[in-house]
């Protein structure tokens, strides 16, 4: 059975912030693909960026 999508973003969403657990490591090495995860986690790392950018121009005027 392979992961879904909704599962690759919760699984890349835990390792981004470091609590992914060991069975959920070992069931995505298992049942997920790499693709997959590069694509979500390039999306993840690109909304990070934008977050960012977005506060720092909140916060810092022009």
């Amino acid at each position: 059975m392979q992961s879904s999508l909704k599962d690759t973003f919760k699984s890349v969403a835990a390792a981004f912030f470091g609590v992914q657990s060991e069975s959920a490591r070992k069931r995505d090495f298992s049942q997920g693909k790499l693709s997959h995860f590069i694509i979500v986690g390039l999306i993840s790392v690109l909304i990070f960026i934008a977050c960012l950018i977005a506060i720092v121009s909140l916060v810092i005027p022009n």
